[in-house]
């Protein structure tokens, strides 16, 4: 990290409202600008199974008319005080952010306060909003990267909230009604479940208050319903979606870890190295430089609140696919066994260690980073001491790490498109099965 972004924590004050609700806030003062970003947890993992979407659908209605506004009034007010405002949800929570002008904070944090405390849901932007989603269900259906993710994450956890998609399917966004956006809203919003971030030029004291004007009025609990603990199924299966089209676009994976695990930051250098580091990966120098199967290939962690996978895709000529799918298969394998060698372990932490202060080169990102530590339940000096904890990976961790996440190499796999010998199963594996783009 650069001198100006080291000891970042030091620079972390933590505010407590008169009301008592928590913010971490980095008070700075060069430009005149304030960033929030919040959270509530739960998110689309809250909805109904028959109602998928939920959360996404009222995400894109907060900001369309509130209290005595309309959406056109409300949108007018957001420009006249250059006020940026955005709400999305995600998996496991329910997020917001707000950017404005230092002397325009009474006007944003109140237009904030009104989406979401008195959001007016009305029936006209209701199905503005359900449309634009079910155009882009529609949309997504076509896109083979999103139809194989799509596959892949409701072979993998099949009856649980992460293997329905966050936005719903055509038939869940048909189905949600107004009363659900609202009742999502008082499960969901409350001052317990909420983590805040702010950075910018704004003070602890004038903080505080604020922090009470925006959410006071929300009930102290929320009322989440109990998402279970999950581990990625059908691994060793492959599903192939019949699309006709030249490449095939594949998404893999198997079960990873969860954030809170000791083993997550060996983890995280033992993917860099298999195939997180861009040019430089196992899987970018077999797959590509070797032998031209792909211009991209990749892997990732995402250690979701209730599992963690272990994933990645590429997307190669029908012809070539069955060939690059067992050469990632091989890797992942070969990596088990072996593990790392001492140069890529060096190269690894050097590089992970040198961009993490890109994750903070701007007011905003500095804001998400916080607001996501706080949402991964670490501490507040976790930003100062993660290099010295990736620093002090060893081969044996990252090699013990491998060992136990990637196993023999098998992985839950689908493919979008017309892979040629795709339908022969390897030893020991479910038979791979085909069918067409749609039917799932």
């Amino acid at each position: 990290m650069s001198a100006t972004q080291a000891k970042m924590a030091s620079k972390i004050e933590r505010v407590v409202s008169p009301g008592g609700i928590s913010a971490w806030l980095v008070e700075e003062h060069t430009v005149p600008l304030i960033s929030m970003e919040f959270a509530f947890r739960g998110g689309a993992a809250q909805d109904e199974s028959e109602k998928a979407g939920t959360a996404t659908l009222l995400a894109g209605l907060l900001d369309e008319g509130a209290g005595d506004l309309d959406g056109q009034a409300y949108q007018e007010k957001l420009e006249e005080s250059a006020v940026e405002l955005h709400f999305s949800a995600g998996r496991d929570s329910f997020d917001g952010s707000l950017k404005c002008l230092a002397d325009k904070r009474v006007e944003a944090f109140e237009l904030l306060r009104l989406a979401v405390t008195e959001a007016r849901l009305e029936a006209e932007d209701f199905e503005r909003i359900r449309q634009q989603i079910l155009a882009r269900i529609r949309r997504d259906s076509t896109d083979p990267g999103d139809v194989a993710y799509e596959t892949w994450a409701a072979q993998a956890f099949p009856g649980h909230p992460y293997g329905q998609r966050p936005h719903g399917s055509e038939m869940s966004v048909a189905a949600i009604a107004r009363d659900d956006l609202l009742a999502f809203r008082t499960a969901n919003f409350a001052r317990s479940n909420l983590v805040i971030a702010v950075v910018g030029a704004i003070d602890g004291a004038t903080l505080g208050p604020v922090l009470d004007l925006v959410f006071g009025a929300l009930p102290a609990e929320p009322k989440l319903k109990t998402v279970k603990a999950a581990a990625p199924q059908n691994i060793g299966h492959t599903e192939v979606i019949d699309m006709d089209i030249p490449q095939t676009t594949i998404v893999f994976g198997r079960g990873g870890l969860v954030r809170d695990d000791p083993d997550y930051i060996p983890a995280v250098v033992m993917n860099h190295i298999l195939g997180g580091g861009t040019f430089t990966s196992r899987l970018f120098n077999e797959v590509r430089e070797k032998r031209g199967l792909a211009y991209s290939v990749y892997s990732y962690l995402d250690p979701m609140e209730h599992a963690g996978v272990i994933g990645g895709g590429v997307a190669t000529k029908n012809e070539r696919a069955a060939e690059a799918l067992e050469l990632i298969e091989s890797e992942f394998a070969r990596f088990a066994k072996e593990g790392p060698t001492a140069d890529e372990l060096a190269k690894a932490k050097l590089y992970l260690m040198g961009s993490y202060a890109l994750n903070f080169d701007s007011s905003v990102k500095v804001a998400r980073g916080l607001k996501q530590i706080q949402l991964t339940r670490l501490p507040v000096d976790y930003i100062d001491e993660r290099n010295a904890l990736v620093d002090a990976v060893t081969v044996e961790d990252v090699k013990r790490v491998a060992a136990r996440i990637l196993g023999d190499g098998d992985l839950l796999v689908a493919a979008a498109g017309r892979p040629v010998g795709f339908r022969a199963g390897r030893a020991g594996a479910p038979a791979r099965e085909t069918k067409a783009a749609g039917s799932r």
